[in-house]
């Protein structure tokens, strides 16, 4: 739980740094009546009651995606039981995964009304497109929200030196030390939270115990009765009395809730047993204190000396001042490192369900699970944080864009809800109306009062969302118009039948890995090298990377492995299948497991599950294959450097040492020397390679033959395939068409990385291909 409090709810903890300022920034004035200051705390203690605490730990954590947080975590799940999936390769068999399973609360009562809700999103591709739209505004408003926390979480804590110094100084103080934290912060990323994040903790906890303290300290010193603030009256007589100026300060009243989306995004890092008891009585207890400790100091002092007015730091008592200045900066580091790691987290499984460019990503820790750094984002949010802070210099505008971001978020998020609560937790749809209609009703009137103030610095979220909107609609759009143009244009199985098993060409030894997004038939870069070149390998491994809307994939479940046309063909298909939040494997490792699930495939095929050879896509019969290293009784492949003087061919049984009752079955191959061109070369060191096949069940000797034939093409050598595509707009499509294909999603293809596996891959071993893909007729959208 410790850890809990550090990364996932230290957001929280640096918001009374800045809610009251923000507050009383203009619109409203602190009065002698105290209406003012008691209205604010009522306000605060009921919307961080309902909305973190009742909306977010009692009823959104319950919504989580196989232990998975957030508003794509929340679209992932509706995709899963309802087929509104914006990933163009799903297949069936991707439903047969174990963490496919239906989450949350499961009823047998499907109401008449949420099925009819179910085909009507399924139906309308329109309504599949404006959820989508939905998930990605929420994304991109967090991703805003990892701008602007930083750029007020730091501003605020370093403000505190204002009464500490005169105007002038502080003028040219503050605004540099912001700046110099946040590029420290910043440049920290690269080496990972891991190998400072012990320091996390201690330093939250001493944060949320200080404010505590002072809170309690100024309750009972200044003003024992302010717990009658609490009353819901007070927010009445508040309204009452500050008409608009009260309205338009709710938005600052809402900077109280930052880090309610940062926690549910947490939930892939913490258990929600850990979040909840973390919330409950250690992070909202602390808060509750805070707040009320600084009305009860700000109702006494209604005439403040210094032009700090209305701040944290001026209901610290003096002789502390300095070291809580301290703390505040520590936890606005720690509260920051939050929001970037969960931006960070969010970009990849944008990127993994297609919805954002490929970017590197660089796994920080190897034992700690999502622990990422993405350098392209960090040094963009770091550009982006100081721009913030050098062009605002104030709280106040501060505090209206992120205001607008995180309540923007919770809208997305109240919304997808509602669809969760009819759609996958088989609820009344009434009680999915009556969800969004109650919380959807209060964050619609904190979301007006921050729209209003659109010129003073709350069009800087629109804006971001606006950019990273587009970006990530342009490169899904044309990822999808892509793979569209792909299965098009597939080659007929007949075809390949006609050329026979040797293709019509010299089949050389040797793997040629063909890497293609289609998970059925034959893409047509295949055709593209049969007919233009004279060779091709003896085995064609067409390999498919994909994405599914989980969270991860068990390795027991990793690839699906079938054939294309019949078994003398040695054509293989291969499709490997990740989750959002799975860490793909190095290149070397790949590769082996690659192997090794064509070998158990062949071992373990069965003469009744060969494959028919009509075009079909139903026709391709995929079996479910785990990795070598979770694949225990499956085939072991073995490679090492030998000699070439001592050339083994053939297939011997062998018992292993240890266990006299299990026996293998080894296949050793090398390449037979050609004693009349000997020479020394040839006495080199090479790789030699062996599968291990357990013995039980046995194995027909056709099934060895193939197993030899493909060990002979692994230690001849892999090559790497991969196609190199340009894409255009057809002639006759629309302005808007072309922009966004020829320019936009162009300029997105050629500026991002390519497939992972690829990133590693030895250039001696690649052969990239050019293909033109001319997609998408006005007609066609």
């Amino acid at each position: 739980m410790e850890d809990c409090v550090n990364i996932g709810l230290s957001e929280f903890s640096t918001s009374p740094l800045y809610v009251y300022k923000s507050a009383f920034a203009e619109d409203i004035h602190h009065s002698d009546t105290n209406e003012e200051i008691y209205g604010v705390l009522s306000f605060v203690f009921w919307t961080l009651t309902l909305m973190p605490l009742v909306k977010y730990v009692f009823i959104v954590l319950r919504a989580d995606d196989n232990g998975e947080g957030g508003t794509f975590a929340l679209y992932s799940l509706l995709c899963r039981h309802a087929r509104v999936c914006s990933l163009p390769n799903c297949q069936l068999a991707d439903e047969e995964l174990s963490e496919y399973k239906k989450d949350g609360i499961v009823s047998n009562n499907k109401s008449f009304l949420g099925s009819s809700l179910k085909s009507t999103l399924e139906k309308h591709t329109i309504l599949k497109r404006v959820l989508l739209v939905l998930a990605l505004i929420g994304t991109c408003m967090v991703i805003g929200d990892g701008v602007l926390t930083p750029a007020i979480s730091v501003f605020s804590a370093v403000s505190g030196l204002e009464l500490s110094m005169s105007k002038e100084q502080h003028r040219y103080v503050e605004v540099p030390a912001a700046c110099a934290i946040l590029i420290f912060l910043f440049a920290l990323q690269h080496y990972g939270t891991n190998r400072v994040g012990f320091l996390f903790a201690p330093v939250v906890i001493t944060w949320l115990l200080c404010i505590s303290a002072i809170g309690v300290y100024n309750i009972f010193y200044w003003n024992p009765h302010v717990y009658q603030a609490l009353s819901p009256y007070y927010m009445y007589k508040f309204l009452k009395k500050t008409r608009k100026g009260g309205w338009m300060s709710l938005g600052g009243i809402l900077l109280c809730i930052t880090g309610s989306e940062a926690m549910f995004a947490d939930l892939g890092h913490f258990s929600q047993l850990s979040i909840k008891i973390a919330f409950t009585f250690v992070v909202y207890p602390s808060l509750i204190l805070a707040y009320m400790g600084q009305a009860a100091y700000l109702s006494k002092h209604h005439i403040i000396e210094t032009d700090y007015q209305i701040g944290f730091y001026v209901s610290v008592p003096e002789i502390i001042r300095w070291p809580v200045l301290v703390i505040a900066i520590l936890a606005a580091v720690v509260g920051s490192q939050a929001i970037i790691t969960g931006t960070f987290s969010i970009i990849k499984q944008c990127s993994a369900l297609g919805c954002f460019p490929r970017v590197k990503i660089i796994h920080t820790s190897s034992k700690i699970h999502g622990q990422i750094y993405i350098p392209e984002i960090n040094w963009t949010l770091m550009l982006l944080c100081l721009a913030v802070t050098v062009g605002f210099r104030d709280t106040k505008r501060m505090g209206n864009a992120s205001g607008l971001a995180v309540i923007t978020v919770m809208l997305v998020t109240t919304c997808l809800m509602s669809l969760v609560i009819v759609l996958c937790w088989h609820k009344s749809v009434f009680l999915a109306i009556l969800f969004i209609f109650f919380f959807g009703s209060i964050e619609a009137l904190y979301f007006s009062a921050s729209l209003i103030k659109f010129l003073e610095g709350a069009w800087v979220p629109i804006a971001l969302a606006l950019i990273f909107s587009a970006i990530m609609y342009v490169w899904h759009y044309g990822t999808l118009k892509k793979y569209e143009f792909d299965l098009q244009n597939k080659v007929s199985i007949n075809w390949l039948l006609a050329l026979g098993p040797t293709l019509g060409i010299v089949r050389v030894r040797g793997i040629g890995l063909i890497h293609t997004e289609l998970v059925s038939g034959i893409p047509a870069i295949f055709s593209h090298f049969v007919t233009n070149l004279p060779a091709f390998h003896q085995v064609v491994v067409f390999l498919c990377i994909k994405s599914v809307p989980v969270p991860h994939v068990s390795p027991m479940e990793r690839f699906l492995v079938g054939r294309v046309g019949p078994k003398k063909y040695r054509l293989y298909r291969c499709i490997a299948r990740y989750g959002y939040r799975d860490i793909h494997k190095d290149d070397l490792e790949f590769e082996k497991d690659l192997i090794c699930s064509i070998a158990e495939f062949i071992r373990s095929e069965r003469t009744e599950c060969v494959i028919g050879i009509e075009d079909s896509e139903t026709d391709e019969k995929m079996t479910v294959i785990g990795t070598s290293s979770s694949n225990f009784e499956g085939v072991r492949l073995c490679e090492d450097g030998e000699e070439s003087s001592e050339m083994v061919e053939g297939i011997k049984m062998c018992e292993e040492y240890g266990d006299q009752d299990s026996s293998e079955i080894v296949f050793s191959t090398s390449e037979l020397r050609d004693t009349k061109t000997k020479t020394k070369s040839s006495e080199k060191l090479r790789k030699r390679v062996r599968f291990v096949v357990p013995e039980s069940p046995r194995i027909d000797r056709e099934a060895m033959e193939e197993l030899q034939e493909l060990m002979e093409a692994r230690e001849a050598g892999m090559a790497f395939i991969l196609g190199h595509s340009y894409v255009r707009a057809k002639k006759g499509s629309s302005l808007m068409k072309r922009l966004v294909i020829n320019l936009g999603y162009d300029f997105l293809r050629r500026n991002s990385r390519g497939p992972t596996y690829a990133l590693t891959i030895p250039h001696a071993s690649t052969l990239e291909v050019g293909m033109v893909y001319q997609i998408i007729r006005g007609h066609s959208s």
